[in-house]
């Protein structure tokens, strides 16, 4: 028996089969591409992610025919929701942000309900392209297609249906609608007003791991799947991937180290609202009943390391291809062991929390004849750390108290950046096994939805392994913490001296 995670992201979908020991043991991988145009445009085809999922599944069980697939759920990027006709026909695209042809549509909300009120009712602010904008714009721009749609449904929610089971949404990816009441778990009768939007249009709601239905005969035909998989409901694939990293309980916290690094923090009582709206942070329902998830982000992370490789050091990324291994590990080798004299502002991107600066840019400090490749590599993971340690701060103001972390990422299989990570911040963090966990995260809801597990404490103590800990050095964490004040002065100091040269 095994329990299959499918994750949809933006740029592609994996699916992986595990046993109930959290071991995987088939996976498939398989790309596709957003559609992009003027203003701003960027869509996904819907039709496509479908197509991607299926092929996955398809090699993914003809690699598991010794461990048939007993159940599956369904983990996705959050915002997001394709047009879906009666008869289960998939009608267009979904709109994934940033779209700038969206964006003010959920401003418009804020400014007449008040962005306190808005917080307060659905956790979140009014900053990026929740699935209410890209309904509005389809309603405005597009309105035969949002008429003739039966229910718009979040990439977790359509491939469910599309196997078999309910138009059913749980609470995780509700919540990044913008219409979706936090304290009631249901959708807003004030923000479906405020917006003219109709629940009609939108799915049936439901805690994540709820049963929803089998796998049809003639899908379980199309993808090699043995008759009646249980379908349990999925959800954001951020709260996949922290309940597959074992993110669990208050005090627990996922240091996301990808493209983009993020802390995501889980906690039980409502923090700080005003405080947080102010900074930008945003609540979500955790897929564990009666937690919440909050994400400090920043979409500067791994992606200056590989700007770097791919930049500066072409030789090396050339030879490593050769032989086989990770450039990475040898640029990271690189790397002394105590803090740099640099400072980088790791702004490479558009900034997420506190102030989502659009014209924002790096820079690096502190250069001379002596600086070293080495200190320059450990200056940019240095830079991109303080901006997880900026969100542990924010984080500590508004009440929420972290005591732990778990790694994931590509960036989680470095030693060198864990341990500069527990020195940075302060605090323990662990690597798991699976360190790529929204696929095993998912695997699990179907093992409590089915009854594989008996609840969610059993799934993360069967399947969730703690590979190795790092412990913060006294010594270093103490110089951290006096490179971080200086580092906090940066972007005051900068911001606006940057801005002239994005703008000039």
């Amino acid at each position: 028996m095994s329990l299959l995670g499918i994750d949809v992201g933006t740029a592609g979908c994996v699916a992986t089969a595990f046993s109930a020991e959290g071991v995987p043991l088939a996976q498939s991988r398989q790309a596709y591409s957003t559609v992009a145009g003027p203003g701003g445009m960027l869509e996904l085809d819907s039709r496509r992610v479908w197509n991607a999922v299926s092929r996955a599944v398809r090699e993914v069980v003809s690699h598991t025919r010794q461990d048939p697939v007993r159940a599956l759920s369904v983990s996705s990027i959050g915002e997001a929701m394709a047009p879906l006709s009666a008869e289960g026909r998939i009608l267009g695209n979904c709109i994934v942000g940033p779209d700038d042809r969206i964006a003010h549509y959920a401003q418009d909300v804020a400014q007449s309900m008040g962005a306190q009120r808005l917080f307060d009712i659905t956790g979140n602010v009014a900053v990026g392209p929740y699935s209410l904008a890209g309904l509005c714009w389809l309603r405005e721009n597009e309105p035969r297609l949002f008429a003739s749609a039966w229910r718009f449904l979040p990439l977790s929610s359509l491939v469910c249906h599309l196997l078999g089971g309910t138009a059913t949404c749980d609470y995780s990816l509700a919540s990044r609608t913008l219409l979706f009441d936090l304290g009631r778990k249901d959708w807003s009768r004030e923000l479906l007003q405020a917006s003219n939007l109709s629940r009609q249009k939108l799915p049936g709601l439901a805690p994540a791991g709820t049963p929803i239905g089998t796998v049809s005969p003639i899908r379980a035909q199309e993808l090699g799947l043995r008759p009646r998989v249980r379908l349990i409901l999925g959800g954001h694939d951020r709260c996949c991937r922290a309940l597959g990293s074992g993110v669990t309980r208050s005090g627990m916290a996922v240091f996301g180290l990808g493209s983009q690094v993020s802390v995501t923090p889980t906690f039980h009582a409502i923090p700080l609202t005003s405080l947080m709206l102010r900074r930008g942070l945003t609540m979500e329902h955790h897929l564990v009943p009666g937690l919440l998830v909050s994400s400090f982000y920043d979409r500067s992370g791994g992606s200056i390391l590989r700007w770097f490789a791919e930049t500066l050091a072409p030789l090396e990324r050339r030879q490593a291809r050769r032989r086989g291994v990770s450039v990475y590990d040898a640029l990271l080798a690189e790397m002394p062991e105590q803090p740099t004299r640099l400072m980088m502002l790791p702004h490479f991107a558009p900034t997420g929390p506190p102030h989502f600066d659009a014209r924002a840019s790096g820079a690096i400090l502190g250069l001379d004849t002596s600086t070293t490749r080495g200190e320059i590599i450990k200056a940019l993971l240095e830079g991109v750390t303080y901006r997880c340690a900026e969100g542990q701060m924010l984080f500590e103001e508004a009440g929420i108290r972290i005591q732990v972390y778990r790694a994931t990422g590509g960036g989680a299989r470095s030693n060198s950046w864990l341990q500069l990570g527990a020195d940075i911040l302060g605090l323990p963090v662990e690597r798991i096994q699976v360190v790529e966990p929204a696929t095993l995260g998912a695997a699990m809801l179907a093992g409590v939805g089915c009854g594989a597990y008996a609840d969610f404490e059993e799934a993360v103590e069967a399947a969730v392994h703690v590979e190795r800990g790092f412990s913060p050095d006294a010594k270093r964490h103490a110089a951290y913490q006096v490179k971080m004040e200086r580092y906090c002065e940066l972007y005051p100091l900068l911001r606006d001296y940057l801005h002239r040269l994005h703008d000039a």
